[in-house]
């Protein structure tokens, strides 16, 4: 028997155990997730069905089948000799191409650009001509950049230090994940990098991710069942403090998406569904980790001064290691923000189940 198949099942079994526990009706949604996971190891959650009960198979969340050595992430790479680069027809379709095909690109500058005009003008470019969104703004009192360095002093949010501020390490993460819509992407121009050895930055595949999962986890994950909250620094209206989305989806092309930021999660089941499922998930983050074909780790070496690394936000998850050098001085940019798909089958929410 397949590894990934012997994990879903031993996942499954536990599940099951745990779930006679507190009520019957826990149990019961577990046995509607096996009655289709165990049937089709591969289902299109997106595909919409006047029929729930009868899900179309696709190749969407396929388990993939790995072998001794995986072959590791490299990084794509461009030029940029001028300002005007940012404009040009040509440039800027290479930028928007490998964006769509990977999800990562590093630009590297060979001009000084202080106040990050290319980065600006290249988000606006991929708007006027791709059909970006403009970028968001950081919170009520700032614009599209933030700076990303260590402040003990001053923050950029009036009386509260975000997590980019601090020298800490920052764990497994996407961006603005307790807004709705999400930026699709982000970047980060690279003014001082630290010269002390710290603040590696490091991007793993969610595709990849996702599919070290069982297919139990991901429906979980897949429910908008999750409250979300926003960290004061970045509030931008009094009344919003929280979402609830999903944490898993697809994008038009199949693409496995994420949203997270654990230390900003609160599942909403009161069973222990929601926990265990990030548990898992979690635990295939630190493994996906160490893999050279799932994550790629980036130092200052890497990245100097004048680099720019462009990410979309919702195929990759980003880590910082802790930070050494407190000049380390990066800014970045946050654009095209779309809404995150959710689950479109109310067979799997615990409204029609009674799970409150």
């Amino acid at each position: 028997m397949p590894k990934y198949l012997l994990h879903n099942y031993l996942f499954a079994i536990a599940i099951i155990i745990f779930a006679c526990i507190p009520t019957r009706g826990s149990c019961n949604l577990v046995f509607r997730f096996l009655r289709y996971d165990w049937k089709a190891a591969r289902i299109d959650m997106m595909a919409p069905t006047n029929n729930p009960k009868r899900l179309r198979r696709t190749t969407s969340f396929h388990p993939l089948r790995r072998t001794a050595q995986e072959t590791p992430i490299q990084i794509p790479q461009l030029r940029a000799s001028q300002l005007e680069c940012s404009t040009q027809t040509r440039h800027v379709q290479t930028v928007a191409d490998e964006l769509a095909r990977t999800g990562l690109l590093k630009i590297s500058l060979d001009f000084q650009d202080d106040d990050s005009r290319y980065l600006e003008q290249l988000v606006v470019s991929l708007h006027k001509y791709h059909a970006h969104r403009l970028p968001i703004s950081h919170s009520f009192n700032r614009g599209w950049f933030w700076d990303v360095r260590p402040s003990t002093v001053k923050t950029q949010s009036a009386n509260h230090q975000a997590r980019s501020e601090t020298m800490e390490e920052f764990p497994w993460h996407t961006d603005c994940s307790y807004e709705d819509p999400t930026p699709r992407y982000f970047a980060l121009h690279v003014l001082q990098p630290d010269r002390c050895g710290g603040g590696v930055l490091s991007f793993m595949n969610v595709q990849n991710l996702v599919d070290r999962v069982s297919d139990v986890s991901r429906r979980v994950l897949m429910l908008p069942e999750y409250t979300i909250t926003t960290p004061p620094e970045f509030h931008k209206d009094d009344k919003q403090d929280h979402i609830s989305a999903a944490l898993l989806g697809t994008d038009s092309s199949g693409q496995a998406i994420i949203r997270f930021r654990r230390d900003l999660i609160t599942p909403e089941r009161r069973n222990g569904f929601g926990s265990c499922a990030i548990g898992e998930l979690k635990s295939h983050m630190a493994t996906a980790a160490d893999d050279p074909g799932a994550t790629l780790h980036l130092s200052a070496e890497d990245l100097p001064a004048g680099s720019i690394v462009l990410v979309d936000n919702r195929r990759w998850l980003h880590a910082r290691s802790d930070i050494k050098d407190p000049e380390r001085h990066l800014r970045r940019i946050r654009w095209d923000a779309m809404a995150f798909p959710a689950v479109p089958f109310r067979e799997f929410t615990i409204h029609d189940i009674g799970m409150r």
